[in-house]
């Protein structure tokens, strides 16, 4: 089986993918880094965080090859698809999604990406350059937020909730990817990504994290083009305009 550990981009998406996988690792599931080499998927599964890019049938196909015989975590930004459809009603593809206020997301990502540049190493964030092109980048998630929840099978969190209500959200994962919360290195883990403990660490993409940011950021014309891109959605996100 493989676990799916999806996100909008800065979202803490790094550190939800880190804690599931650390959380499954307590149950004998395998390294997803392992599998990349052991089954020559370092084109399908890139980064750090093992990331498969698009859920295309040909990727998630070469995935679930060894995903038959081992259970192991991979990490995405992408949209739901009709093959990861299929495997999640299957049972072979347990899938997490996890989302952030988009103008926090929108306003890290311009950070991350910028600050890449001034140390002259340019990340995939480092063309959003201006306002403009951060909002026609965060627009295409949000749209991508939207179908993962008309998806079933999906346990859905939000970075804010993670940040600040720590031990109900890590509970409801614990739960959910059916982890024996009572054994002692499964609290090892809890308490290894309880955010204090997990800022800094390497791969989970710790910078700022604080909630409401964009508030102080932006001027008034580019939180009013905000309300007018994102006003449908953000009640339904649950976050105040």
């Amino acid at each position: 089986m493989i676990v799916l550990s999806v996100g909008m981009p800065r979202a803490g998406s790094g550190w939800h993918y880190n804690l599931i996988h650390d959380l499954m690792e307590t149950t004998g599931c395998v390294d997803a880094r392992a599998i990349r080499e052991r089954y020559h998927l370092q084109k399908i599964l890139t980064e750090v965080n093992c990331n498969i890019g698009v859920l295309s049938a040909r990727r998630l196909g070469l995935v679930m090859l060894p995903g038959l015989l081992n259970t192991f975590v991979i990490k995405a930004h992408a949209a739901p698809s009709t093959t990861s459809r299929l495997l999640s009603n299957l049972g072979l593809l347990r899938t997490t999604y996890i989302y952030r206020d988009p103008r926090d997301a929108m306003l890290s990502a311009y950070d991350f990406g910028q600050r890449a540049l001034t140390k002259g190493r340019p990340n995939a964030f480092s063309h959003l350059s201006t306002f403009e092109k951060s909002m026609d980048f965060m627009m295409e998630y949000v749209r991508i937020w939207e179908k993962w929840m008309n998806e079933k099978n999906v346990l859905i969190a939000r970075y804010e909730d993670l940040l600040t209500n720590y031990d109900t959200e890590s509970a409801k994962l614990v739960e959910y990817l059916k982890v024996n919360r009572t054994r002692p290195e499964v609290q090892t883990v809890i308490e290894k990504y309880r955010p204090d403990a997990a800022e800094g660490q390497q791969g989970l993409h710790f910078f700022k994290g604080k909630i409401g940011r964009f508030r102080e950021f932006y001027n008034e014309g580019q939180k009013s083009v905000l309300k007018a891109h994102l006003g449908a959605y953000l009640a339904r996100m649950g976050y105040d305009e």
